[in-house]
């Protein structure tokens, strides 16, 4: 019996979008001045006023008005009309420095060894459940329907800025549906719904041509073993000139099935945007991530999703759990032994193997966290496939001699 599966996806314009852009815009710029900075930082935007909320340890303070602007800016929003004016909006600056309560984890720069396997052993950020997944249905091992409408989204924010349709605007929404069967296997695009912001230069019938031919059909080219020749396609239902800000409010974190697998898995709760990696809630989901992707590209499973739940002040997660929902090539019981040899979860050593320390982190706040390339997307490499495959064989026939 064939199912129907459906994710969203939203534009960097949207009203979320722009705040998490913010706060991932403001920790950019304090690990570009110091990579041990502690930021946790929220943003909320609603009509002409942005308001910066939060706490900082860091060197000295930047100009938080500044860098909200310039996110702005680069956005692509110009006018109030539009959605928010980057230079006439009101900005309220309630970011204070202050002194972490937990002060320990320096990375080991300076430390001797064993200073450092020390921190690695005591330092824990904070407490929480971090969930990471992965599938075979795309080459990036995503759920098609959410990379889809990423990719459709981020199409549309392409074409608007490098003037392929220059009369678009930065607001946008994306859901697309998949027809799967029974044992889970994509087979057709169904129904697509793009909403795309656009000034009133452009017409509704030109903004559903222009989409369709510019956005959509390029995106779906791109999975040519998935029909889409009875897609069902809806390109806004009315004019839509007005979006961001001025439309709607907007908060940070409040896209968190959208930044992650689109429904497909289950979600521990924790935003990622405006937190620095000593924060579980972003490094250890980045961890849960690479751990899923690497089970399904060593082809021990076709879908896993990878559970850690840690305490404060515990540095290595307290439980690790693999789900791999009746698809796995060797015992379930092989692959978590085999996760928990091969892959270093302490706090730290997340932080130290996937090099979190950078400024990267404007770049993951819109279009998904996972699924991405480029070098900030370090949770994305494969590299521990191999060694995981053979680990995980060696558990098993380890168990089958016992």
């Amino acid at each position: 019996m064939a199912r129907f599966l459906s994710s969203e996806a939203v534009t960097e314009g949207h009203p979320d979008k722009v705040c998490d852009i913010i706060s991932d815009s403001i920790l950019d710029a304090y690990l570009e001045l110091d990579p041990d900075s502690r930021v946790a930082v929220e943003t909320t935007a609603k009509d002409g006023l942005v308001v910066v909320e939060g706490e900082i340890s860091v060197p000295r303070v930047l100009d938080h008005v500044a860098i909200v602007r310039q996110a702005l800016h680069d956005i692509g929003y110009t006018t109030a009309e539009s959605g928010i004016d980057p230079d006439g909006c009101g900005i309220i600056n309630n970011i204070r420095p202050r002194v972490f309560d937990n002060p320990q984890g320096n990375y080991g720069d300076t430390l001797s060894v064993a200073d450092k396997e020390e921190a690695y052993n005591t330092f824990g950020g904070d407490q929480g459940i971090m969930i990471g997944y992965a599938n075979d249905d795309t080459d990036a091992l995503m759920p098609l329907p959410i990379y889809a409408s990423n990719r459709i989204a981020e199409r549309l924010a392409y074409v608007r800025k490098n003037g392929i349709i220059p009369q678009l605007r930065p607001d946008g929404k994306v859901l697309v549906t998949v027809e799967y069967t029974d044992d889970l296997r994509p087979v057709a695009f169904r129904h697509v719904l793009i909403s795309a912001q656009h000034s009133p230069e452009l017409s509704l019938d030109e903004v559903r041509a222009q989409v369709r031919e510019k956005v959509l059909d390029p995106v779906l080219a791109q999975f040519p073993k998935v029909d889409s020749s009875d897609v069902h396609v809806v390109i806004n239902t009315s004019e839509f000139h007005t979006g961001g800000p001025k439309a709607d409010s907007g908060l940070t974190g409040r896209k968190i099935i959208v930044d992650t697998y689109g429904g497909f898995a289950a979600h521990g709760g924790g935003a990622f945007s405006g937190k620095d990696p000593r924060k579980p809630d972003r490094s250890a989901a980045y961890a849960a991530r690479w751990v899923a992707k690497n089970i399904v590209a060593a082809g021990l499973a076709r879908r896993a999703q990878v559970s850690l739940g840690y305490f404060r002040n515990t540095a290595a997660p307290v439980n690790v759990d693999i789900e791999t929902y009746g698809t796995e090539t060797v015992p379930r019981e092989a692959i978590q032994k085999a996760v928990e040899k091969v892959f270093d979860l302490r706090q730290l050593a997340i932080i130290e193997q996937l090099n979190l320390r950078r400024p990267i982190y404007r770049k993951t706040a819109a279009y998904g966290h996972f699924g991405r390339q480029g070098e900030e997307f370090t949770w994305e490499n494969t590299e521990k496939s191999e060694i995981l495959y053979r680990t995980a064989k060696t558990c098993y026939s380890d168990n089958y001699k016992r």
